[in-house]
């Protein structure tokens, strides 16, 4: 808890924004911890559509119109009913703190919760006192139907992995395997991007249990099976991971190191290297 406390969650969930906005962002301006006035009041995002007759395809932004208000909530925090209010709020007062009656139109507001849990006690009140009520649009997309501006609520969790990675993948809960190699062969074709850098930066320091895990894991693998993935072809790589499987199966159900060598086919000092 306390490292996850440290971590500053904003400018990569601001990145990982940008990632997954790229292709249209040349329709739309973002502007990040926006002042609302000079005192101390802000909002997370504030990003703006340039031209009206664009229709933004992402999933996420499907709902946006002109001015498109942001709150984001780190995986350690939640959505609570005062955030609804003041989030709300901010939004009605980013409208008419302009110089000119209706210099922004009402009508072209909207407003985006990000969150990593289900806000059970925020949409509960939502529906009781103001009739505002869920409709889920997608994987981890919920619009809050009922107001008059357009209100939509992701939850990063469920969020599609195919259309919102960068996003999806701003947790404390990746697994070691599968989902930590492929978020780095992700990040390898990436890597001179900054704002890939920063996501990438964010998500190591958040998950480091399980990437050492991971690390040592490849090492491991590596040494164990050096011929297979020298060759690096997809066959050798594959019966490398079901050999190391095998290995870590048979030591879970408490057979001795040179039972699982002999079981195995390889020395026992591998075998030791590899469940160390």
């Amino acid at each position: 808890m306390e490292k996850n406390r440290v971590l500053q969650w904003h400018p990569g969930f601001r990145a990982a924004l940008r990632i997954t906005l790229r292709e249209e962002m040349k329709y739309l301006e973002m502007y990040e911890e926006y002042q609302l006035s000079r005192k101390p009041l802000q909002i997370d995002i504030l990003i703006l559509k340039k031209n009206d007759k664009v229709t933004i395809k992402k999933s996420i932004g499907k709902i946006f119109r002109t001015y498109n208000i942001i709150e984001y909530k780190s995986p350690n925090d939640s959505l609570s009913i005062n955030d609804f209010y003041k989030v709300y709020g901010y939004t009605c007062f980013y409208q008419s703190n302009t110089d000119k009656v209706m210099e922004i139109d009402p009508g072209e507001l909207t407003i985006t919760f990000v969150c990593s849990h289900y806000p059970d006690k925020m949409l509960r009140h939502l529906e009781e006192t103001r009739k505002i009520y869920v409709e889920k649009q997608g994987q981890g997309i919920y619009y809050l139907k009922g107001d008059a501006i357009p209100i939509q609520l992701l939850i990063v969790p469920q969020l599609s992995d195919k259309e919102n990675y960068w996003i999806q993948k701003l947790r404390t809960d990746l697994k070691a395997g599968g989902e930590i190699r492929s978020l780095m062969e992700n990040y390898e074709k990436n890597r001179k991007s900054k704002d890939h850098e920063a996501v990438m930066d964010l998500i190591t320091r958040a998950n480091r249990e399980q990437m050492e895990e991971e690390k040592k894991m490849c090492d491991a693998l590596k040494e164990l099976f050096a011929e297979e993935l020298k060759e690096a072809d997809e066959k050798g790589i594959a019966k490398g991971m079901e050999l190391a499987k095998r290995i870590f199966v048979l030591n879970a159900q408490g057979m001795a190191v040179e039972e699982i060598a002999r079981e195995c086919g390889v020395a026992p000092e591998q075998v030791e290297k590899l469940i160390s």
